[in-house]
């Protein structure tokens, strides 16, 4: 039986643009599979997607939106400027071909992917993109804290989002002071697990909670993210669990649920170590 889904809460950034709480992830979704899933999606109610430029698959969730019924004020589309792409004239020119492959005059909220190459350079063709109105907000992804406080200092425009790993298990509490400074939103990918993250939707503790509301582990953890004002991204190739995914708003958990569900934390900053000298050497030499 087809869930009713409970209302979208949203989310404010520092430039007063609104984005929903919660949306639809497509990293490692197939190009060939990308428009199925994004027309499943935004049929059950998403209206934020979530692609990058790396993922191949940008072209896929421009064919959904177009062939929906949707108004494009309606959606909220996010991309990613990959590595390659680093630098002022090359971002520009990404950013123009993202905007074609998702046919669309604008990017809700476009990000840096990774913390590596000539960011500042291409931070630069965001702000203009920005200013330009091809884009309605800036952001990263992936910075962690050392790394964000020293970019957001040095910019013009402060980044109105990070998109972190983040989920019951890693909480990435240590960088909310620094994101806090700048007014900077968190967006959590992963949000519930992989990448070294395993059991959120099989968890005990969660699914006790769930049960007083008659939601899953897995709503459960996505509200308890929701509830801190972090944006989710869930992915699921499989409509009824994308319906589930999105029923969350019409519960609220308890403060000492939320107490007790920061007590799950492990990892905090998360299970990538982005600054590894071995892994940006391989990003590095392999895409940059």
């Amino acid at each position: 039986m087809k869930e009713k889904q409970s209302k979208m809460e949203y989310i404010r950034l520092s430039n007063g643009v609104e984005m929903p709480a919660l949306g639809y992830g497509v990293f490692l979704v197939s190009p060939d599979e990308t428009e199925r899933c994004v027309t499943d999606a935004l049929s059950v109610g998403y209206r934020l997607i979530d692609t990058a430029q790396a993922y191949g698959n940008e072209e896929g969730v421009g064919r959904a939106w177009r062939g929906s019924c949707l108004r494009r004020e309606d959606l909220f589309i996010v991309t990613k400027v990959w590595i390659s792409n680093a630098g002022e004239e090359k971002a520009a020119r990404s950013i123009d071909e993202s905007l074609s492959k998702l046919q669309t005059e604008y990017i809700d909220l476009l990000l840096i992917h990774q913390a590596y190459g000539d960011v500042f350079g291409t931070w630069r063709a965001m702000e203009k993109a920005y200013r330009d109105g091809k884009v309605r907000a800036i952001g990263v992804s992936n910075f962690q804290a050392g790394r964000f406080f020293d970019f957001a200092h040095f910019v013009d425009v402060k980044p109105m989002v990070n998109q972190l790993q983040c989920n019951v298990m890693i909480q990435q509490t240590a960088i909310q002071p620094y994101l806090a400074e700048t007014d900077t939103r968190m967006m959590a990918w992963g949000p519930l697990g992989g990448q070294g993250v395993d059991g959120i939707v099989r968890s005990e503790a969660l699914a006790a909670i769930g049960r007083k509301y008659g939601k899953t582990a897995a709503q459960v953890a996505l509200r308890w993210l929701t509830q801190r004002g972090i944006v989710a991204i869930p992915k699921s190739t499989h409509r009824e669990r994308m319906e589930q995914n999105l029923n969350i708003f019409d519960f609220s958990l308890s403060a000492d649920e939320m107490t007790q569900i920061a007590t799950m934390n492990q990892h905090d900053a998360g299970t990538v170590r982005f600054v590894d000298p071995q892994l940006v050497k391989y990003l590095i030499e392999t895409y940059g």
